[in-house]
This record gives C-alpha cells, sequence and structure tokens, in this order.
C-alpha cells in the first residue's frame, strides 16, 4: 500500500493504534534494494505489527546524496519496496529529514541501521515526544548501495 496524503496517513495510523497494533517505522532513499535492504526491513517488521516504510523522493535524494544519485526514480524504488511482503505502507515525502513522515504516523518504535547512533539522530527528539523508541538493527556487513555502485562501476572499468 502506497499513501502520498499526509491526513489519509495520520488517520489510518490513529486506526492501527486503536486496534492496539504496534507500529514500526524506518525512513531511507532505497535506491537500489539488496539483500541488506531486505534483511534490514524483515528484522524492523518482526518488532510490531504494522511496517511503514518512509521514502525520500528523487529531490530529497539529490540534495542528500548528489546529482549522480538517485539511480532509480521514486515510482520505481517504490513499488519494488511495496512488493516486500513485510512492508505494510511505503510513504514517500520531499523532506531532508523524516520529521514531517513520523509526526503523522507516531509510530512505536522508528528503526534505524547499524550505521546510525541513537543520540545523534535528528529524528530521536519527534519520536520520543510522543512516547516512541529508536531501535538500532545491525546492517549486514558488506551489503550497501554506495559500495554495490563501486562493485559494478570496478567490474566494468567505470564503464557498462
Amino acid at each position: 500500500m502506497i499513501i502520498y496524503d499526509r491526513k489519509e496517513l495520520t488517520l489510518l495510523c490513529e486506526k492501527w493504534k486503536q486496534e492496539g497494533k504496534i507500529i514500526i517505522t524506518t525512513n531511507g532513499c532505497f535506491d537500489i534494494l539488496h539483500a541488506g535492504h531486505v534483511e534490514f526491513l524483515e528484522k524492523a517488521k518482526a518488532l510490531g505489527d504494522v511496517l511503514v516504510v518512509g521514502i525520500n523522493t528523487d529531490e530529497s535524494i539529490v540534495q542528500l546524496k548528489g546529482n549522480k544519485r538517485p539511480i532509480n526514480l521514486l515510482k520505481d524504488r517504490v513499488k519494488v519496496l511495496d512488493s516486500i511482503r513485510f512492508v505494510d505502507l511505503v510513504h514517500p515525502f520531499s523532506e531532508l529529514l523524516p520529521n514531517a513522515f513520523l509526526e503523522c504516523v507516531k509510530p512505536n518504535i522508528h528503526v534505524k541501521g547499524g550505521d546510525y547512533n541513537v543520540d545523534q539522530l535528528p529524528e530521536k527528539e519527534v519520536v520520543e515526544r510522543y512516547g516512541g523508541k529508536i531501535r538500532i538493527i545491525p546492517l549486514k556487513k558488506g551489503y550497501s548501495t554506495t559500495s554495490l555502485i563501486y562493485k559494478i562501476l570496478e567490474k566494468h572499468g567505470g564503464k557498462m
């Protein structure tokens, strides 16, 4: 399920909370989905009942990572994420930080990968303000989108 409207996202998450469901969130670019992403999302979903994934828009990725990214357009990244059985909802957001997305969802648990430190997360304050918790899930070693791009370039001498 993909939701673009923040009001609709808020209402759905409020409904889930009223039903007693534990809502898990995570966010990121998810530019080239790989086994590390899939394992991370599976572990995130295991922490609760509903996994809501915030995904950066193409424009916000350019601002975060430079004009050579994203590799895949938003519509394609969303389609891939939405096809994963343990992802319940995908919500694109255009801001550099996921704070407005998190304000709508008010997750019980917000999950980030092991390359982050809880105290350095800009969204920590937003999540904790309404009683949510932050969890760090160790990353699968050797898996990152950037390393995958470099591996492709190395194998093809910078050319395809």
